[in-house]
């Protein structure tokens, strides 16, 4: 019996984006618990369990596993909107499930993980715009350009959110993904600014995708 492309690809985008919670947002966890991770470990563990994701489920779904992601790809015609749906829905039960599986093994310690800002609300918002749009920028190469060196896609995307989350951690949380802000923050109940990590990264995302769309290459 053939299973529905649609809830095959809902199927992925739930597994990658609850992965990435699980790993990311748990590595903060076990930080707070052990110290041994330190913050270039925790940013490395965000990075390599996108690389892992793209690669294991790229093929499959896209691996947008960010409602951010997901929003880009629909306004400049990549995903159909009943898709683009579908897709939101899926990638934030799987943050939610991440953050309450998180809960059921630690507790609230670290608020699991919950982005929040370290100085300024309007700098870590402008952080946030600007690292999600560097990410978005990066995946539309990847992906939506044969020019580009697609067989890299899940090396550079991981390189982009590790390195993003590398400097601009310290000081936003580096969330880049709405789903990844809302599921740690719903099991908390750590609500304060959540806002700009919807606003941020889904302003950013359409921004890095028209950039892109902009210089990119014509066919020929």
């Amino acid at each position: 019996m053939k299973t529905d492309p649609l809830r095959r690809h809902m199927a992925a985008e739930f597994l990658g984006t609850f992965s990435l919670v699980l790993v990311g947002c748990g590595a903060i966890v076990v930080n707070a618990q052990t110290g041994a991770l330190g913050h270039v470990g925790v940013a490395l563990c965000f990075g390599l369990v996108v690389m892992v994701m793209v690669g294991a489920i790229g093929h499959i779904s896209g691996a947008h596993i960010n409602p951010a992601v997901t929003l880009a790809f629909t306004l400049t015609g990549h995903l159909p909107r009943r898709t683009a749906a579908a897709y939101l829905a899926a990638q934030v039960g799987g943050a939610i499930m991440a953050a309450a599986v998180l809960r059921g093994l630690f507790g609230d310690l670290a608020t699991l993980g919950t982005a929040q800002p370290a100085g300024p609300v309007l700098q870590s918002l402008g952080l946030e715009f600007l690292m999600t749009a560097a990410l978005m920028f990066v995946i539309m190469a990847v992906a939506t350009d044969e020019k580009a060196q697609g067989q890299l896609a899940a090396i550079l995307i991981g390189a982009t959110v590790a390195v993003n989350a590398l400097w601009g951690g310290p000081i936003s949380g580096a969330a880049l993904n709405p789903a990844r802000a809302f599921g740690p923050a719903l099991i908390s109940g750590l609500w304060a600014h959540q806002w700009m990590y919807w606003v941020g990264p889904l302003l950013g995302a359409v921004v890095g995708a028209l950039a892109y769309n902009a210089i990119r290459s014509p066919a020929e």
